[in-house]
Order: C-alpha cells, then structure tokens, then sequence
C-alpha cells in the first residue's frame, strides 16, 4: 500500500477522532463513529442481452478500485425484463481497511474535481449515517481509457459508517473531505 494510504488513516486517528469527540461530546474514543466499508455497485440491467458487458464492468471497476470485483445475480424470474434467476446484472466490490482509504483519498482529491460544473455533492444520508453518492460516468476515474469505453455506466458509491445518526455520519464524511453541497466554510 501507498503512503498516501497511512495519511488519511492517520489524519482520521489524529485530526479526525477529536474534532468528532469535542463537535459531540463524546467521553471515549470508542464511541466515535468510523468509516466501515466503501461498497461500489453497478447495475447492469442492459447485461441480459449481452454478457460481455458484465465481463467490461468487472475490469473497469476491478481498474478503478485496485480489487477484484464480482459480478451480481438476478435472485428471480422477471419474464417483462426477460430476466431469467441466477443472470448476472450487476458488479460490486467492497473495500476495507487501507484499500478504502486509499480509494477514498482518489475520489475526494482526484476523480470529484474532474466532474464538469460541480457544484458539490447531494448531502442526504439513509437515515443511520450511510451515504450513497451516485456517478453518472466511470470515465471520470483517471484509470479508464476513454478510448477503450463501449458504453458509458454509472456506479454507487456508498459509504457504510458506524454511526448512530445522520448527523454524525454527515460530520464524519464532511471531515474526511467529502464536498457537500451545503458546506458553509
């Protein structure tokens, strides 16, 4: 793994933890929510016509996320859909440990600044301190040759964090760099 991987956990132990633990009132270190998991999803819908699609997905989220991804399967028969059980429409990946802060590092310092007219991301989190952010383009990660590209497919990003309540989710992401939109500086 990179250095750049032991800053950002170290930034979150150092700068991170004691902002949290002061901005709510925290008396241990242990009650401090923490980024759990990055779990990178794309549906594949278009995949029942043709399977290789699923096999691009793979290499192009297996290039953006440094792991290997798999693909999803259908769990029923959709006869409107022509999807039939067990067809593969979809690929996911879950990143933990120093992949996911690696992998976070990348998309808060290099792929959400390449996004044209952005104006920050939506800061709607699920309820209990997850946050899904959507892409529209894969071609916005610097690891994807554009050239190479035969459709272009959007993915969720979604942020598995241990906290209780949206607020503290909100406030963990925000400290790790993610630009919401309402961010009053």
């Amino acid at each position: 793994m990179s250095a750049s991987t032991t800053n950002l956990k170290k930034e979150y132990r150092e700068r991170i933890v004691p902002e949290l633990m002061k901005h709510f009132g925290y008396t241990s270190v242990m009650q401090v929510p923490e980024l759990k998991k990055i779990v990178i999803n794309q549906g594949l819908g278009m995949a029942t016509g043709d399977k290789k699609i699923i096999d691009i997905a793979i290499d192009e989220v297996t290039a953006i996320t440094g792991q290997k991804a798999v693909a999803t399967y259908s769990k029923k028969d959709i006869s409107n859909f022509k999807l039939r059980r067990k067809m593969p429409i979809g690929v996911m990946v879950t990143l933990r440990r120093d992949r996911m802060y690696e992998f976070l590092e990348r998309l808060v310092r290099v792929v959400l600044p390449r996004i044209r007219d952005f104006k920050g991301i939506e800061s709607k989190l699920d309820g209990r301190g997850n946050y899904t952010l959507g892409i529209e383009e894969q071609i916005i990660f610097p690891e994807i040759n554009i050239d190479s590209i035969t459709k272009i497919l959007g993915m969720n990003i979604t942020f598995v964090t241990s906290a209780a309540t949206d607020e503290e989710g909100y406030e963990l992401l925000k400290q790790f760099g993610l630009p919401f939109k309402n961010l009053a500086k």
